[in-house]
């Protein structure tokens, strides 16, 4: 007898699950203890900026970024890097977590619905955030080692647009789950492929592209970020300040 498919919930980590970005987070640490200089970490930081500002998947920008990721943890003990994840986790990532994104996953889970993450993250860093939230588990960039040791090299591509739609697929067959009712979440545009592979996407604090998107197809939106909650307390406001001059605009000009 065939087993019942289960539906599963799906996010993305930067700017989705987490305020900024966890190569960043990692990179800050690393720093701090004396791994690279200030001049690596610019240099990781501009990859990542151009590859963040890019606007599409340009495969130039997307390489140069996955360099850059790759030299990044190159040559360093995979467990000494491990034992910093847990250190860094504590100081930079516990402390950026939307906790709002934390209770859409925890809702899930007592369902009884997985939760995975779904990153260009290095897989061994998403795979402890998963761990320290309580997740199901996480898929990843996967970094080559050797030795105990990482290479600088990536087993097959990043984890990035059509790539983690292909790895829910491939997760989907592994694992028995329909995909059809499962959820994604996201913060990007450049995550389409992955919100289309579901049948329940929506967007977290997601950028303008994703936000027309999501409202055009009506996927329900989550927005943590306090601008826009600001946002949304004084535009109605606004809106009858701005009413209230249209109004009061023609008696004025009557009394003249």
């Amino acid at each position: 007898m065939a087993l019942t498919k289960k539906g599963v919930a799906f996010f993305d980590v930067d700017n989705t699950l987490l305020k900024g970005s966890t190569l960043f987070f990692l990179g800050r640490g690393m720093y701090q203890r004396g791994f690279f200089s200030k001049r690596d970490v610019s240099a990781f930081v501009l990859a990542n900026l151009r590859y963040r500002l890019t606007g599409k998947e340009n495969k130039s920008e997307i390489e140069r970024f996955q360099n850059a990721a790759c030299e990044f943890i190159k040559g360093h003990d995979v467990k000494k890097i491990e034992v910093i994840g847990n250190e860094i986790y504590e100081e930079y990532v516990s402390p950026a977590i939307w906790q709002g994104t934390v209770e859409i996953a925890l809702r899930h889970l007592a369902q009884s619905e997985e939760v995975w993450l779904v990153t260009a993250t290095p897989v061994d860093m998403a795979n402890l955030i998963a761990k320290r939230l309580g997740f199901t588990g996480a898929l990843g960039t996967k970094a080559e080692i050797k030795n105990g040791k990482y290479t600088g090299k990536i087993i097959g591509s990043l984890l990035h647009g059509a790539a983690k739609a292909t790895a829910i697929k491939e997760l989907a067959k592994d694992r028995n789950i329909d995909l059809k009712n499962s959820f994604a979440y996201s913060d990007s545009h450049h995550d389409f492929p992955l919100l289309e592979s579901v049948g329940n996407p929506c967007a977290i604090n997601p950028d303008t592209l994703l936000e027309i998107r999501a409202y055009r197809d009506n996927w329900p939106v989550y927005d943590f970020r306090k601008a826009r909650k600001i946002k949304k307390f004084f535009g109605p406001i606004a809106g009858r300040i701005a009413a209230s001059a249209m109004l009061l605009s023609p008696r004025k000009r009557s009394g003249k």
